[in-house]
């Protein structure tokens, strides 16, 4: 089995001690002994106690960048589903510690404004790319942020059923709700030519056929 890194055993640590004692009457200091490792470790590792509460962000953050980077004009809507999935599935991954993380943040007003400065992170990174696909021109800027929104929103959704444990399907659901998002904007197709040419998507759904084709026939106009 593979050694835990050293953030790794610190955001463990400090989940099972919020468990136990509370948020608030758990300590840097008693996160670090727990962990077996100094304070001046976990300051290495962690700004302060709040930034254990997200210990991931920045590097789920990097790789949604990587995905939507990584992609065409022909394939932008992909790559915006694919790298919402990434953000629920490093959730799905985390098991425990984000139903923990869930419980703190709900209860925690410092701890979930924290929480939704992330997602709204999230929501500005994909507003900018859409913008972006669809020309970033002054005309599209609401649509794009309509449509970040609108990402942002299912998947919360999704990830809220999870935690609550109202769902033992959430990829499955992630699927249905990324197709709602795309039906809503069906009508939008930056790389359609002046002789009304369509681009063709493709996506992962768990929906039935007869209920997926009127949304491709309106993406593909």
């Amino acid at each position: 089995m593979a050694t835990q890194s050293v953030k790794a055993r610190l955001t463990t640590a400090a989940f099972a001690l919020f468990d136990e004692r509370g948020y608030e009457h758990s300590t840097v200091d008693d996160i670090a002994e727990r962990a077996g490792v100094g304070r001046t470790t976990f300051f290495r590792a962690f700004p302060s106690k709040d930034d254990v509460i997200l210990p991931d962000h920045e590097v789920v953050l990097s790789a949604v960048k990587a995905r939507l980077a990584a992609s065409t004009q022909e394939t932008a809507l992909v790559a915006v589903s694919e790298a919402a999935r990434l953000v629920l599935l490093h959730y799905l991954q985390e098991g425990d510690v984000a139903r923990s993380r869930y419980k703190l943040t709900s209860s925690i007003p410092a701890l979930r404004h924290r929480e939704v400065t992330s997602m709204q992170q999230y929501q500005r990174v994909f507003r900018e790319f859409i913008h972006g696909w669809m020309g970033g021109g002054s005309e599209t800027g609401l649509k794009a942020e309509l449509m970040a929104t609108s990402v942002v929103t299912a998947h919360n959704y999704v990830l809220r059923r999870w935690l609550r444990g109202l769902t033992e399907r959430p990829e499955a659901e992630f699927d249905a709700a990324m197709t709602s998002v795309l039906e809503l904007f069906a009508d939008i197709n930056p790389n359609r030519s002046a002789e009304d040419e369509a681009s063709l998507v493709i996506f992962r759904t768990t929906r039935q056929l007869g209920s997926v084709i009127p949304a491709l026939r309106k993406i593909i106009g």
